[in-house]
């Protein structure tokens, strides 16, 4: 049993109203016993009830003494219902203050957490506006590097291992950075990475600018990368998890040189 929400469920208040059934009034008795909370809950709101009914019980025979006497022996019983000699209207009128104080507490106790369901939702959707503004921003800056004029743009084409692949790297050298538009080539094998590479052709010089790692997770396939280097050419390969010290020019997926 979950003891949250089972006293969350209003139960203990039709409990100490005594108005369920003698199997209700077991099974919430046999709560009370297990459950230290249960028991801490239901005191709480008898308490409550007996500052409502104060008004309504000055005349009656019954106490509320009696009935929390009838809701704590070790047998639950239903409360027996006065004899007609009895003044019964005085009894019915505390009956239903008692009632009407139990639904109100469980009124605020849902209202309660309604709040606090509120209160996590609207942190969730700030959090969701705050990320949706991270991005919005991040795609206003890749606008202007793209629409920049000094920006060197270089398309890498497939190679033999995969025809079918490109990309496109825009080189902005007064950051001395690239980016990486590798949504053309397809999703890694398992075990396997991208690695970029910038490239001096002669001699032949490969140097790593990293790998793709968070290449599966990244919907848009933008990578912002640094690079010093005096390039005259790029290339993606395909590596084992953690890349390589140099290209493996068997799985060179795209390469393009750049523009003199």
């Amino acid at each position: 049993m979950d003891s949250k929400n089972y006293i969350a469920s209003g139960i203990l208040e039709l409990y100490v109203a005594g108005v369920l059934s003698e199997k209700e009034n077991q099974e919430v008795y046999e709560a009370m016993q297990k459950y230290p909370e249960v028991k801490a809950e239901v005191i709480s709101i008898e308490n409550a009830i007996v500052q409502l009914t104060k008004a309504s019980k000055t005349d009656s025979p019954y106490s509320f003494a009696d009935v929390q006497n009838q809701l704590k022996t070790d047998e639950p019983k239903v409360i027996p219902i006065a004899k007609p000699k009895t003044n019964w209207i005085q009894y019915s009128g505390w009956a239903a203050s008692l009632l009407i104080g139990s639904i109100l507490i469980w009124t605020l106790s849902q209202n309660n957490q309604l709040k606090e369901q509120v209160a996590t939702e609207r942190q969730q959707l700030e959090a969701q506006i705050d990320s949706a503004s991270t991005n919005l921003a991040a795609a206003e800056k890749l606008i202007e590097v793209f629409r920049d004029k000094d920006i060197i743009s270089v398309p890498l084409a497939g190679q033999k291992v995969s025809p079918t692949s490109y990309a496109k790297v825009y080189w902005d050298k007064k950051t001395n950075s690239i980016y990486l538009d590798a949504k053309g080539l397809p999703e890694p094998p398992k075990g396997k990475v991208y690695q970029v590479w910038s490239l001096k052709l002669s001699p032949l010089t490969p140097t790593s600018l990293g790998i793709l790692d968070t290449f599966t997770a990244d919907a848009n396939k933008i990578f912002t990368i640094t690079n010093a280097n005096e390039s005259e050419a790029f290339g993606i390969t395909l590596e084992p998890a953690g890349g390589s010290k140099s290209p493996t020019l068997e799985q060179l997926y795209t390469l393009g040189t750049v523009s003199s």
